[in-house]
């Protein structure tokens, strides 16, 4: 399996460079793109939670919640139109990404984030401004043009300057702005939901400008990866950027082989269709599980919808803001866990126990549901305070084990498996699947909550167990392997080496593979 997928070690000491200060400007400049996505996400369950925002934008839904106490609770949100306002975001970056892929490998990552700041920017004003329905969607869907250019482009910029040695860590600099972005929102919802007058929604929504601000501005001053400088044809400039982003001038094998691979990259003429040759069937494979599976984890119903969640089972409409705002903080906090990790302990692992740990957690919280509101959705008794702790507890724990699994490895996995020849194409895939099943579980939660009812949280605890018994099987170890060398990993796998041919295999590279093996 993938234990025959060792770490390259000195063969490619100078070829892994070490880490500079230009770098790290860099990838913190660039993940502040996660900045965007980690405010929508954190925004959009605040503000349905809060009774002026109901009342203007969806007044049915805030008549069954004051007025008829007999209400199932697992019902009590349930809305096409409150589905419809967090949902079509994702719809809308699902269908952006397609176009930034091309923005991404023709203008280079930089200027995809740009647009995408620019959107998202547009889209906030918009949404502040809201004065309808049809105005908050249109925002909405701008927020997902912006959020797609993003996502779409940030991880790959963070693997692409990144030292191999180091890019685990780098990378998930993403995810950790996601959590930052998050848990700002979730504060920002707290004390905004305290403003008199009923207008406190207006800057939750407004406040998004100031990520959007600043992924935009940021990207002004980021340099282009060498990848993407090379792959547009600027060889010399990309040679200079590597030897500043790698801080030596022994950057000749590295420098090599990415011009071998865009060398591939420009012979391909048609990326969307080579990605259905046998050789890149490993690839195709990941882009489109691992963004499934990070989604299927039923994190967005903790992220999405936390205050609802809380409140749908009795804690108040601040106390269940404050709820929103503690596991934003774990969120936020156990990502530094797999900053500190990831290119230690290697990405197999953190996916084996925060799986673990989230099984459990579902599998608690859905009973937690089922001797509580049983199938009729009423509280069999008071909420006392040692079962709204424990409840709390568990989502928190849960919480935990996705940020520091899923949550980062679901982003820093597929950007660093494929090769540049497909890399944009496949990024795409990664970002589409991802923002269909946010789609689906954001379109889908109020409903489901209301019709499967605690077994909700059982389905999603078996979903952990299949996703956890791929990674057991079907993933081989990525750390510490240089991007352009992949090819020697899928090529010793047990299942995937089968599809791999020598041939498609570099064969210094795989020398280089044979040697580390038997060192």
């Amino acid at each position: 399996m993938a234990r025959g997928v060792v770490a390259s070690s000195a063969p490619v000491k100078n070829y892994l460079g070490k880490l500079t200060v230009f770098v790290v400007f860099a990838c913190i400049v660039a993940s502040s793109g996660g900045l965007i996505f980690g405010y929508d996400i954190g925004i959009s369950g605040g503000v349905t939670s809060m009774d002026s925002f109901l009342l203007k934008f969806f007044p049915e839904v805030y008549q069954r919640q004051k007025t008829d106490s007999t209400t199932n609770q697992y019902c009590k949100f349930n809305s096409h139109l409150v589905t419809l306002f967090t949902s079509s975001l994702y719809l809308a970056a699902l269908i952006s990404c397609f176009f930034a892929s091309t923005v991404t490998r023709v203008l280079g990552r930089k200027w995809s984030m740009f647009s995408g700041g620019l959107t998202f920017l547009v889209g906030a004003s918009i949404n502040c401004a809201a004065k309808d329905i049809a105005m908050l969607i249109i925002g909405r869907i701008l927020l997902g043009f912006g959020v797609g250019f993003a996502i779409q482009s940030v991880p790959l910029y963070l693997s692409e300057m990144a030292p191999a040695k180091l890019r685990g860590m780098l990378n998930i600099g993403f995810q950790l702005m996601i959590t930052v972005g998050i848990l700002c929102a979730n504060l920002i919802n707290y004390f905004t939901a305290k403003i008199k007058g009923g207008w406190g929604w207006r800057v939750s929504l407004g406040l998004a400008c100031i990520p959007a601000i600043i992924i935009t501005l940021g990207s002004l001053l980021l340099p282009d990866t060498p990848n993407s400088l090379i792959e547009r044809g600027h060889t010399e400039r990309a040679k200079a950027m590597l030897r500043k982003v790698r801080g030596t001038n022994d950057i000749d094998a590295e420098y090599e082989d990415i011009v071998a691979a865009s060398e591939e990259s420009k012979a391909i003429k048609h990326p969307w269709s080579n990605l259905l040759k046998r050789k890149y069937r490993p690839q195709l494979t990941m882009s489109l599980l691992i963004p499934c599976f990070q989604q299927l984890t039923g994190i967005n119903v903790v992220m999405f919808y936390a205050p609802v969640l809380f409140k749908t089972i009795g804690f108040g409409s601040e106390a269940s803001l404050m709820s929103a705002v503690i596991t934003g903080s774990i969120n936020m906090v156990s990502t530094f866990i797999s900053i500190a990790t990831v290119d230690k302990v290697g990405r197999r692992a953190l996916f084996f126990q925060g799986g673990i740990q989230m099984i459990i957690c579902q599998v608690a919280v859905g009973t937690m549901f089922k001797f509580k509101f049983g199938t009729s959705g009423k509280a069999n008794g008071p909420l006392t305070k040692a079962y709204t702790d424990w409840l709390l507890f568990f989502i928190c724990a849960y919480t935990a084990g996705f940020a520091w699994s899923w949550g980062p490895l679901g982003w820093l996995v597929p950007s660093e498996i494929f090769p540049l020849e497909i890399r944009s194409a496949c990024q795409a895939i990664v970002v589409a699947v991802n923002m269909l099943f946010t789609f689906i579980v954001a379109e889908g939660f109020l409903s489901w909550l209301c019709h499967l009812k605690f077994a909700l949280f059982y389905c999603f605890s078996g979903i952990l167990v299949v996703m956890t018994l791929f990674i057991a099987f079907f993933l081989p170890e990525t750390k510490n392997r240089p991007i352009e060398e992949m090819s020697i990993v899928w090529k010793k796998h047990w299942f995937w080496g089968r599809f791999v041919a020598d041939q498609d295999v570099d064969d210094e590279k795989m020398e280089m593979g044979k040697k580390t093996t038997t060192d």
